[in-house]
């Protein structure tokens, strides 16, 4: 196998990715599941920004929000998956000090806006279910620009110090990268310097924020289901129940797998294999993605009729 090592860090300083290190036999075997999910992620999230661009009717404060993550999915997902594709099939993990660095940015700063984004649309659903008559009021475009300034905010604030304290650590020794990206707990531990400090940094940063983030997503359901169960038409309160149960399911999904991938590197390493860890944090990354269009965006009944009929004036034969 490829060995790199380096005396020194330099701009030139070059990794290697190894993919799931102690399964590069199923490489291949991934490569039609991770290609069939990156489609579905591309064309989903694609044709939910095309849907609301084109709707005047979906200009509201819900399908603002729900524009905005299918933009970071696509970005979450790409930053990603081509690299991966390339390595299970040539087992060429080559990358560059600064696009290993770059990567790593995006990755873990798209991952603390997508957080934030789900927290918005629990706000949303909740002013329009429990305080109908105040929505227009209070999500007004001002706040929804102030919202989505202080997710952008936050992320940068949150990943501009980590990225500048791996990025500076010298890397000495071997450069092959045990993960099939620039996880930046897989890079930090090739420094031959400290790198605790940067891991307690990640560490504490992201249960801050996943926390923060949790708690009011909950608090927000939970006062969306009270309001639920006070409305006396049946149908109406088994559809906000499908609706919630759909959304939790979706957190539930992105939410465990990113934490547990944390908390596993850092204190269930010998009772978790690293196959099992690698494999946990690339799909965190690409699940999501995947899934976010068939939740949020095709069982909303504005976006699939409009969806639908964009694709049917694609089709040939269906123009008019």
């Amino acid at each position: 196998m490829l060995e790199l090592t380096s005396n020194y860090t330099s701009p030139s300083t070059t990794f290697f990715l190894m993919g799931i290190p102690g399964l590069e036999v199923t490489h291949l075997w991934l490569l039609a599941p991770l290609s069939t999910m990156y489609v579905m992620a591309l064309v989903g999230n694609s044709l939910i920004l095309t849907v609301i661009w084109v709707d005047p009717a979906l200009h509201e404060p819900m399908y603002y929000f729900l524009c905005i993550l299918a933009l970071v999915d696509i970005v979450m997902a790409t930053s990603v998956v081509p690299k991966m594709l390339n390595i299970f099939w040539s087992g060429n993990g080559i990358i560059g000090f600064a696009a290993c660095f770059t990567q790593m940015y995006v990755v873990h700063a798209a991952t603390a806006v997508e957080t934030g984004l789900l927290l918005a649309m629990a706000f949303d659903r909740y002013v329009a279910i429990c305080k109908p008559l105040h929505y227009q009021t209070i999500l007004t475009q001002q706040t929804m620009l102030g919202i989505s300034m202080a997710i952008v905010l936050r992320a940068t604030t949150f990943m501009t110090p980590l990225s500048w304290m791996v990025s500076h650590l010298p890397f000495c020794g071997s450069l092959m990268v045990p993960h099939s990206y620039c996880e930046h707990m897989a890079v930090a531990k090739l420094g031959c310097a400290d790198h605790m400090p940067s891991n307690l940094y990640s560490l504490i940063g992201s249960s801050i924020i996943v926390g923060i983030d949790v708690v009011f997503i909950a608090t927000s359901y939970s006062r969306i289901l009270q309001a639920v169960f006070r409305l006396s038409c049946r149908d109406a309160q088994l559809k906000a129940l499908s609706t919630c149960g759909s959304h939790v399911g979706v957190m539930a999904l992105y939410y465990l797998p990113g934490m547990v991938s944390i908390y596993v590197a850092w204190f269930g390493q010998d009772l978790v294999p690293l196959p099992v860890q690698v494999l946990l944090a690339d799909f965190y990354l690409v699940i999501p993605p995947t899934l976010n269009p068939l939740i949020y965006g095709l069982r909303t009944k504005q976006i699939r009729d409009r969806g639908w009929s964009i694709l049917k004036s694609r089709l040939p034969g269906q123009a008019n």
